[in-house]
């Protein structure tokens, strides 16, 4: 079996690349933070210290990079020094102008894109049970749709790298207005005087259900732990670049537009570090009330 690469370790690319050892498979892996990559050396994995080493040993790299632009950066790290690498696949958010830029990077070198982003979190990162939204070319998507399996259930979305990325784009912001409204709703019951695990009992039991009101807010806002896993940052990173590609397609967002500005203002109150889950930290300060379920203790 052929080594395979694995860049970046954080909160979505450790336990991904852990769930790829998982399957069998020998990795190489690289990241700047030295715990990260031991870490991952103490479950099985062998550290590649540079790109050029890296690509040096494996025919496939995967990425699980934060930005557009760290994606891009070492894409042409990868191009310059291609090594033995036949593939790459991008498991990061880049919105698909990046991508796109990506696939011809690595073409010019002789590497084919599978771009394939995830959705689920930590926690699905961390149980195998991710969404994986993949498109690229055939041959090179048989050779790693094995490894996407090992991270969760995969679909294919298209052959173009770049349609993942729309699809990704689309559920995300999808995810963050079902998180956004959610939280106004939930601050709205708690100040009329509803308990708040009645109002999620109600919600989830009729056409309200929601990805936050099943999940996300009685599991992380209740309980008042705010640590979903995902920072707000990164969220709004999101959400910034679905709403580009909708005004480049001449696509009215008005919602998206409302969704944005909560997560900006929790940004600049919070930190671009605060959970995602916290946006509805400014909504309770607000209104004066908060949404805290029996989890939360007294």
């Amino acid at each position: 079996m052929s080594e395979v690469g694995f860049v970046g370790l954080g909160n979505m690319g450790r336990p991904m690349a852990e769930r790829i050892i998982g399957a069998g498979y020998k990795l190489a892996v690289n990241d700047r933070a030295e715990a990260a990559v031991a870490a991952l050396v103490a479950a099985g994995a062998e550290e590649a210290g540079t790109i050029g080493e890296l690509t040096a040993r494996a025919e496939t790299i995967f990425l699980s990079l934060p930005t557009p632009e760290v994606v891009i950066a070492v894409g042409r790290s990868i191009a310059a020094n291609p090594g033995v690498v036949k593939r790459v696949v991008d498991l990061s958010t880049t919105g698909p102008k990046a991508e796109m830029d990506l696939a011809e990077i690595l073409s010019a070198a002789g590497i084919a894109l599978i771009d394939s982003p995830v959705s689920g979190g930590v926690a699905g990162a961390k149980k195998g049970t991710l969404a994986l939204m993949a498109a690229g070319p055939s041959a090179h998507f048989s050779v790693v749709e094995p490894m996407l399996l090992a991270l969760g259930k995969v679909i294919r979305v298209a052959e173009e790298p770049g349609k993942a990325q729309v699809m990704k784009l689309i559920n995300n912001i999808c995810s963050a207005a079902a998180l956004a409204i959610t939280s106004e709703a939930m601050v709205m019951g708690a100040k009329a005087g509803l308990d708040a695990d009645v109002m999620i009992e109600v919600l989830n039991a009729g056409s309200g259900r929601t990805s936050a009101s099943a999940d996300k807010i009685p599991r992380f806002v209740l309980p008042r732990g705010f640590d979903f896993g995902f920072a707000i940052g990164l969220s709004l990173k999101d959400i910034r670049l679905c709403l580009e590609e909708a005004e480049r397609l001449g696509v009215p967002m008005m919602v998206g537009n409302a969704v944005r500005m909560l997560f900006s203002i929790t940004k600049a109150d919070l930190g671009a570090d605060a959970d995602m889950t916290a946006i509805i930290r400014p909504l309770e300060k607000w209104a004066g009330a908060e949404v805290r379920g029996k989890a939360a203790g007294a």
